[in-house]
């Protein structure tokens, strides 16, 4: 079974004792660790007790798989279910665990943790296709999924955030899961006793780690979200990305915009228009997509990609301030956007 968040929270309330084995793979490495300690939980609440819960590296296994064999079969002295954390797994374990799991009436948890892995690999395949497999793909936490964390978190340890400090913090919080659960306990710290967060405990506690990527400045200038737009300019000059390479795939988006506004001219919905692209939106940028959709017109788009074509050729020009044309192109893009995503609203 492939579970999304919303799985995942429903199995933490009402854990299913018919699953065997918990596979986490992907990119985000704190998103899997904390998963694994929670997956972990449903099964032995204390972590470290030794009679329930045992750790393995996939490498030592590698060399002698049957100390896998007898750990899984083993039964707690003091009794209760036990759990087995299995870390670095690649594909080599995959017949292993099908004849463990196959001749086996153990009910030990194996969870197991992977970034190396993908959905196209042998033991991904093979455990989302059985009903005692659970299968989880972590990968960097996107705005909307930033926010279901730190909500989350924040009910956890029964505390309250007013919404112009939950979207500051939204704003400062890394991609990587790990990173994010630092600068909230950070923040819990700072607060001590008080149970509720205001913007001036953010302001004054929690770093801005947020990284980005090209795709993510296309996102927020078309989307009107300009402090986003000039916090992820900003981290991408510091990381060595030139100013006409930006505005050259923000042109890029803005071109694909205007390709499907042509679409949706001749009768197609926002939906299917965007369908049509190729290569195809990740399932995390559709809806963002759509939106822009909706509030971009032929004419706007025409007059961004003039100012865009504009602004890199000023860039190029010997003595002009590369930096200052690209950051005030995109200011007046995403001001644009918002005004624009204001009238669409109502």
């Amino acid at each position: 079974m492939n579970f999304r968040e919303i799985d995942i929270e429903k199995f933490f309330k009402a854990p299913d004792k018919n699953v065997k084995c918990v596979l986490l793979f992907g990119t985000n490495e704190g998103m899997i660790a904390t998963l694994s300690q929670k997956f972990m939980k449903t099964a032995c609440d204390d972590l470290s007790d030794a009679f329930r819960v045992s750790i393995f590296q996939m490498e030592a296994l590698e060399k002698d798989i049957s100390a896998l064999y007898a750990d899984y079969n083993a039964v707690s002295l003091m009794g209760g279910r036990r759990a087995i954390l299995i870390k670095d797994v690649n594909n080599n374990l995959t017949k292993p665990l099908k004849d463990l799991l196959s001749t086996s009436t153990s009910d030990t948890l194996l969870v197991m943790t992977s970034t190396t892995l993908n959905t196209k690999s042998s033991l991904v395949s093979f455990l989302k296709d059985e009903n005692f497999g659970v299968t989880v793909g972590c990968y960097e936490d996107r705005v909307e999924n930033i926010s279901s964390y730190v909500r989350g978190y924040f009910l956890e340890n029964h505390i309250t955030i007013a919404s112009d400090a939950l979207e500051l913090l939204c704003a400062r919080l890394s991609a990587d899961r790990k990173a994010s659960l630092n600068e909230l306990e950070k923040l819990t710290t700072y607060i001590g006793s008080k149970r509720n967060v205001t913007i001036e405990d953010v302001q004054k506690a929690v770093s801005d780690t947020s990284g980005s990527s090209v795709e993510d400045l296309c996102y927020f200038v078309a989307s009107g979200q300009t402090e986003k737009a000039v916090n992820a300019y900003q981290a991408l000059l510091n990381e060595g990305e030139e100013p006409v390479m930006l505005l050259r795939n923000l042109a890029y988006h803005f071109l694909k915009l205007l390709d499907c506004v042509s679409a949706i001219e001749s009768g197609k919905t926002p939906e299917m228009a965007s369908f049509m692209l190729r290569p195809p939106l990740m399932f995390y940028r559709k809806s963002d997509f759509t939106m822009q959709l909706k509030i971009w017109k032929r004419q706007s788009l025409l007059d961004v990609l003039s100012l865009l074509y504009k602004a890199e050729r000023d860039c190029k020009t010997t003595g002009n301030p590369a930096e200052e044309i690209a950051s005030w192109s995109m200011l007046q893009i995403s001001g644009a956007a918002k005004k624009l995503k204001n009238v669409y609203n109502g």
